[in-house]
């Protein structure tokens, strides 16, 4: 039980920031898939970095122990082009769509009813996709620390530097 209080409190915080970052707006939707507007992408990507800092360092402290998915690029391509799709389509990506609503904007029932149609579809297509799409480049459970066989925080901090790089960049590029 405690797992769900602790989602739930985690994405009540995480919508509010989408809020306060007005990544949610429609124009900062459109914006991005548009290439001429990065404020969700640089929300996206500083809150993928703290997570990965965070994840790790709590991993290497022994409170939490890391459940991997497996690398299946089928699934991953299949998918993220349907997720684009919908996005390009509709403007809001699933979890926006319940952001714009919780602000009144009720054109996002659409991504809503997509989310769960979707999720729908993919339940009910499971033993179908199971013994082909999602055995398509099954890599397994890797990381890319474990690919390049290196500690996992040479890997964070490149990253972190990356990230802080290409955020000053679109910031001087006014993106």
């Amino acid at each position: 039980m405690n797992e769900l209080i602790y989602g739930l409190i985690t994405g009540i915080v995480f919508g509010f920031l989408l809020q306060k970052g007005r990544v949610i707006r429609y124009d900062k939707q459109i914006g991005a898939l548009r290439l001429m507007d990065m404020t969700i992408v640089k929300f996206m990507l500083s809150t993928i970095l703290v997570a990965m800092v965070g994840v790790y360092l709590l991993k290497d402290l022994g409170v939490v122990k890391l459940s991997l998915k497996p690398t299946v690029l089928g699934g991953n391509i299949i998918g993220g082009l349907i997720f684009g799709i919908g996005w390009g389509l509709l403007g809001y990506c699933p979890g926006t769509s319940l952001g714009a609503l919780g602000e009144g904007r009720w054109d996002a029932i659409w991504g809503i009813l997509g989310m769960l149609s979707g999720a729908a579809l993919f339940a009910e297509a499971y033993p179908f996709l199971k013994s082909t799409v999602l055995t398509w480049g099954n890599y397994g459970k890797i990381t890319i620390p474990e690919i390049l066989g290196v500690n996992h925080w040479i890997i964070i901090v490149l990253f972190v530097i990356g990230g802080v790089l290409l955020s000053r960049w679109f910031e001087k590029n006014r993106l």
